[in-house]
């Protein structure tokens, strides 16, 4: 839970890990209190999109490029309707924003959405702590929410774990909508918003894509009822565990082109029958190197994801609804990146293919999906007739 007030920019704050190790600086956004778990983000670039990805709900992000907001906030680059981070930590917040785009400072929208942040902690020395100790829950304190250390690290032992959260149902959308087809529609597509980015429909939509978003808890008849040719897994929050798998079930026992990508591709390894697991401090970043196996091909890619797939990379393995493979994997630590089905028209990424701010080396896979379903209506001998 989240308490602010408005003003008081450059009032003391505190960022208390659950750990006890403790950072002082000075409020940046909202002043009050905010909790959630420590992650941070490699990305120099993109900060815009990181704050505003249902992903990241529920998490305080760090942020490990020192200089932050030099960019300002502009009206064209959220991923959703709000800003979803628990809590902002930055070491050098930009004094003044310099682009053609900017509307306001990030500071201002962080005020204005009531998001508690810090500034001008050793954003290293942080990162450092995390990666040798572990994604771990904390705290940010700032004006009358400071206290002496000792109580504010109990009110942070007391905050939920990410490990068990069930967070889908508090980022989907409340209604169904339609992102049109831009130009000749080709296919039509049933996502399931499981915390999804902006941007993805979008590039469906690219690619003459009907994408009708649904729901978390969308039934399977609600998915058929658009007549679709292809599923879609999005990404969201929170401990893949959690998820029911009722649905997805249901479309790989139709057969029907399937692609999920991040919390997606979790949801989907779980269906085949395997397990999944909390990383360490996990991927974060538009920079992680990731191998399609498929191909060879080494793709620099937009990571967010505190969970992975336990899957064996050294074989192929029987599941319910045939062989699948583990398809993509990161050359940091061998993490699974990617499944696919050998014997029906399935697959996903660990990763954000649709890569907001970037890098866009993994955008061939809205182009394998499109594949997959023409594959699947284009009856046989049609093409050579």
């Amino acid at each position: 839970m989240t308490t602010s007030t408005r003003g008081a920019a450059k009032a003391p704050a505190v960022l208390v890990l659950e750990d006890g190790r403790v950072f002082r600086g000075r409020a940046y956004g909202a002043v009050g209190e905010t909790f959630g778990e420590a992650v941070f983000n490699t990305g120099m670039s993109g900060y815009q999109e990181t704050l505003t990805d249902p992903s990241y709900h529920k998490q305080v992000v760090v942020m490990t490029a020192p200089h932050i907001g030099n960019t300002g906030v502009n009206d064209e680059d959220d991923e959703s309707g709000r800003i979803w981070v628990s809590g902002y930590v930055v070491r050098d917040p930009a004094r003044i924003p310099s682009n053609w785009r900017s509307r306001r400072t990030l500071d201002e929208e962080l005020v204005r959405q009531d998001v508690v942040g810090i500034s001008g902690v050793d954003t290293r020395a942080l990162t450092r702590h995390l990666r040798e100790r572990g994604a771990m829950r904390v705290g940010i304190f700032s004006g009358d929410a400071v206290a002496d250390d000792a109580t504010l690290l109990a009110r942070v032992k007391e905050a939920p774990e990410m490990t068990g959260a069930s967070l889908s149902d508090e980022v989907t959308t409340e209604s169904a909508y339609v992102v049109p087809a831009i130009g000749e529609k080709r296919f039509t597509v049933a996502a399931l918003d499981l915390g999804i980015k902006g941007m993805t429909p979008h590039r469906m939509a690219e690619r003459g894509i009907e994408v009708h978003v649904l729901p978390a808890t969308a039934t399977l008849e609600e998915v058929y009822a658009i007549e679709p040719d292809g599923f879609f897994l999005s990404n969201g929050p929170g401990d893949p565990s959690t998820v029911d798998l009722t649905v997805v079930k249901g479309v790989l026992e139709r057969k029907t082109p399937l692609f999920g990508i991040c919390f997606g591709n979790q949801i989907l390894g779980r269906a085949l029958g395997f397990g999944t697991y909390k990383l360490k401090y996990g991927h974060r970043g538009i920079n992680q190197p990731v191998q399609d196996r498929t191909t060879g091909k080494v793709e620099v890619t937009a990571h967010n994801h505190g969970f992975a797939v336990d899957a064996p990379l050294d074989r192929v393995s029987d599941t319910p609804y045939g062989r699948a493979e583990v398809s993509h994997v990161c050359l940091n630590d061998q993490v699974v990146e990617g499944l696919q089905l050998l014997d029906q028209p399935a697959f996903s990424v660990q990763y954000h293919p649709e890569a907001a701010a970037g890098p866009h080396d993994a955008a061939y896979l809205f182009d394998r999906f499109v594949q997959l379903m023409h594959d699947n209506t284009t009856p046989k001998g049609a093409e050579r007739a």
